[in-house]
């Protein structure tokens, strides 16, 4: 028998038009452009209009990717879509998409926070590589913007708004994943997270008042695991693929902070050449980011047929997870 793998098809992607820069914060909050940029290489990010859900920044980038697969909804056997900033808590956002795009398969949502492509990613190889499904939709869609703080300069000058898209295809050579690898560390959820919302905190008029529902984060001990598990999980799946760190042609690492990534290229030894940065322009856009970063290093030429592409994030939960693809 054969084997069965999957490869990325098509990709797309959607920023909102709206651009808020460091200098608009500057009027905003208690902080400078100089501050922002020192600390976290961010010069701008995009930001939805009101109104606009991770529902309306998804199917944009969903749209383009079938068309970049040259694909119509209905051959879609599966929508996941990864989010933490889903329209509502159910109906899925994915269920929202499939009935935008006019597709008839099963759709649901994931959340692993920053992680979310990733994880996304590797459920769909996986349900591929079972037999069961041939070509699923993978959307990582996020409205950070309307559970920031925009009174705390600790975070708001940190996330943005944006959706990416991938068609995964049963044995399409382009893209093709080869391993993956995840992780999670629920012992270490609260240095990141949106308290209120939930059954274990349900709004109220306190929690409303308390602003438990904007998106808290504790920057410094989110900086040192994140570079740790970055690190660790990108080394432990190149090992277990009979590969080498060296053999990388390009790393997509989450885009959430400058120095986060430096300080994990560093540690891997990886070249400034080798390593994707988009953080300067969208800041941090959670599960969207790696998608996002994957679409535009391919649009500017920076993949080629051949090369090893390897995708690492880490986010709230705390989740961690890496991909390596063969383009």
């Amino acid at each position: 028998m054969s084997e069965i793998y999957s490869g990325i098809r098509g990709l797309g992607a959607y920023l909102p038009e709206k651009v808020l820069t460091n200098f608009d914060l500057e009027k905003m909050v208690d902080t400078t452009n100089d501050w922002i940029f020192s600390r976290t290489g961010i010069q701008e990010r995009r930001i939805a209009e009101k109104g606009q859900s991770a529902s309306a920044l998804g199917i944009k980038a969903a749209m383009e990717a079938l068309e970049d697969a040259e694909m119509a909804p209905s051959e879609l056997n599966l929508i996941i879509v990864a989010t933490v900033t889903p329209d509502m808590l159910f109906p899925s956002t994915a269920c929202a998409i499939q009935n935008q795009l006019g597709a008839k398969c099963g759709a649901f949502d994931l959340a692993a926070a920053c992680s979310g492509f990733t994880y996304a990613l590797t459920v769909a190889d996986g349900l591929i590589r079972s037999g069961l499904y041939q070509n699923i939709l993978v959307v990582g869609t996020e409205v950070l913007s309307s559970f920031i703080d925009w009174k705390d300069r600790s975070t708001c000058v940190l996330f943005g708004d944006g959706a990416g898209a991938a068609v995964i295809s049963r044995n399409f050579t382009h893209g093709k994943i080869i391993a993956s690898s995840l992780g999670s560390d629920g012992s270490q959820g609260d240095i990141l997270k949106i308290p209120a919302g939930g059954s274990a905190m349900p709004p109220s008029p306190e929690t409303i008042q308390n602003g438990l529902h904007f998106l808290k984060m504790q920057g410094a001990d989110v900086f040192k695991v994140a570079v740790r598990t970055m690190e660790d999980v990108l080394r432990e799946l190149v090992q277990r693929s009979a590969l080498k760190i060296s053999d990388i042609n390009l790393l997509i690492p989450h885009q959430a902070n400058r120095r986060i990534l430096q300080a994990v290229a560093e540690r891997l030894e990886l070249p400034e050449e080798k390593v994707y940065i988009n953080v300067h322009r969208y800041g941090n856009i959670s599960s969207a980011s790696t998608v996002v970063a994957l679409y535009e290093a391919q649009k500017e030429g920076r993949i080629k047929s051949g090369d090893l592409i390897a995708i690492v994030a880490f986010g709230g939960g705390l989740t961690w997870g890496a991909t390596l693809i063969r383009w």
